[in-house]
């Protein structure tokens, strides 16, 4: 580790821009669902060691210097090996979209990357020595983290914290100080070996003090959460019982092919299918969950379709169904509106009595930023619809259904926005639907299944998730899987969720600790810095 340290501090140029991005990619292996979390350490104080090495450019002029080339390099080697599950979007199209997909996705890195390059920046601005420079760095990279979970829509996948989740005992931290008080946690604790290496005279045992003390916090987390998952009671509902379907649909990347009639028999099929001698099918069954673009048709182009939902469903029970809902004005299309990524709540009479529009948009994927430039090269957005989509209200997540409790629902991404999904203090469990078909035989839907239970602990509500492939599931407030489907798996399951947990702490303070952590991080870096240069002054 001290030759890895003296090697770190003392490269330049290109040589150290190649040992950065290397180090990036270390450190992108603890991602979910890889977990590896000893490649954190590994890597993180690399990056404290080169910023220990970089030369120190006069006044604010060092903001864009070698420090900034130092955290973008780590940043694009982590979310190159974080996002490199994207390419496989491209698999859909085939043919010259295929020589796009290593640009897209280091294009897409490079972009991230520059918030870990400013967070660089800034940390060496205030740099200083001993404990307080990592720190330091963490707090600039938190609030790095942070802000791209949320400017320009956000894009918060693969927070640093999101390491330190990898198991159901390690998850329940979450429910105090959310995933971003963790993305403060995993690099600070990370880039302690930079307090050991590389070796001085100091005593050996006094040298891993600071190694030893991340270890110790590690398994004070394990142990807050074994006892958390011991000690919470939780019980199911008995006023509600759904059942979720996951039906391969494929036809969802060309809306033109689709057979309206054979993929309504099959939706129809699994959803009345008896999983057991004793099974009811539909007879004891509240709702019925298709996932989103379960239906890649608009409703009004078949409308057979909903009077063989209504034949099919019990009087007692609802269909919520992902579909494409056109917007009307006073029963009319919207003249010129995109379509909205909608989930519909169809009654055993075949109404339409509540719906939810996707109000969270993903960038590229449902719309198309810079969308008149694109168009000239022939660019358009994955999902299909040539216009693009709408965005709906997100103020009217909480879909109020008759005689039923109220969920929180989310469609697809949605869901990895922690501290902002919209009404939870009125919903009774979270409903997510989505469709990874898109990221088949990639980490792509195991990532993003984990990023939802998250949001289960840390909301203390139970998460039903019904996904087109997979993966499909339930978990109880703790965020434990109660019941799953297996992933590329054509079959139902039924489910119930789980009684609200009074409150969590995350639910009752948000992220304002972890941002008065991140500010008081920076400010002890500055008073620092200050003081060093105090004493380096001449008398």
């Amino acid at each position: 580790m001290t030759w890895l340290a003296e090697t770190a501090m003392l490269s330049h140029g290109w040589r150290r821009f190649v040992l950065l991005l290397l180090a990036g990619a270390v450190a992108g292996l603890s991602v979910p669902p890889l977990f590896i979390l000893p490649a954190l350490f590994v890597a993180m104080p690399i990056w404290v060691w080169a910023l220990d090495g970089a030369e120190r450019r006069p006044g604010w002029r060092r903001l864009f210097g070698p420090a900034f080339t130092i955290g973008f390099a780590f940043g694009l080697g982590y979310f190159l090996v974080a996002f490199h599950w994207l390419g496989a979007a491209f698999l859909i199209d085939g043919g010259w979209v295929l020589g796009a997909m290593p640009f897209a996705i280091a294009g897409l890195s490079a972009l991230i990357a520059l918030f870990w390059g400013l967070a660089s920046a800034l940390a060496h601005l205030s740099w200083s020595h001993g404990w307080v420079r990592i720190l330091t760095l963490s707090s600039w990279l938190a609030a790095a983290e942070f802000a791209r979970g949320h400017l320009f829509t956000g894009f918060p996948f693969d927070l640093l914290g999101y390491s330190l989740t990898g198991s159901d005992e390690m998850m329940q931290l979450a429910s105090v100080i959310g995933v971003y008080g963790l993305t403060f946690m995993a690099p600070l604790l990370a880039m302690t070996p930079a307090l050991v290496w590389p070796a001085d005279n100091r005593a050996l045992t006094q040298r891993l003090a600071p190694l030893f003390l991340a270890l110790f916090v590690i398994a004070a987390q394990l142990g807050y959460g074994w006892n958390r998952l011991g000690g919470t009671v939780s019980t199911e509902r008995q006023d509600m019982a759904l059942r979720l379907v996951q039906p391969l649909v494929l036809e969802h990347a060309d809306f033109g092919n689709v057979d309206p009639v054979a993929l309504i028999d099959r939706l129809l099929m699994l959803s009345d299918m008896r999983m057991s001698p004793d099974d009811q099918g539909l007879g004891d069954i509240t709702h019925l969950v298709w996932p989103e673009s379960s239906l890649p048709f608009f409703l009004e182009s078949y409308p057979e379709a909903l009077a063989r939902i209504a034949r099919l469903l019990p009087e007692q029970a609802t269909l919520l169904a992902g579909v494409p809902r056109r917007p009307y004005e006073l029963g009319d299309v919207a003249a010129g509106t995109p379509p909205y990524n909608s989930v519909v709540a169809i009654n055993s009479d075949g109404e339409i009595v509540a719906s939810y529009d996707k109000s969270h948009l993903v960038p590229f994927g449902e719309f198309l930023p810079f969308a008149e430039f694109f168009a000239r090269l022939g660019i358009t957005q994955f999902v299909p619809g040539a216009d693009g989509w709408s965005a709906g209200d997100a103020k009217r997540r909480l879909m109020n259904l008759p005689a039923a409790p109220a969920p929180l629902v989310l469609v697809c991404y949605e869901i990895i926005f922690s501290g902002d999904l919209g009404d939870v203090a009125g919903a009774q469990f979270l409903l997510n639907v989505t469709n990874d078909a898109w990221f088949d035989r990639s980490i792509g839907p195991a990532q993003h299944a984990h990023h939802a239970r998250l949001r289960a602990v840390e909301e203390g509500m139970s998460l039903i998730r019904a996904a087109n492939t997979g993966l499909t599931f339930a978990t109880d407030p703790l965020g434990r899987i109660t019941a799953e489907l297996a992933p590329g798996e054509m079959a139902a399951l039924d489910v119930r969720p789980h009684q609200r947990l009074e409150g969590t702490v995350f639910q009752s303070v948000r992220n304002w600790p972890f941002l008065i952590a991140v500010l008081a991080g920076i400010l002890a870096g500055w008073i620092s810095s200050r003081q060093s240069r105090g004493r380096r002054m001449p008398q």
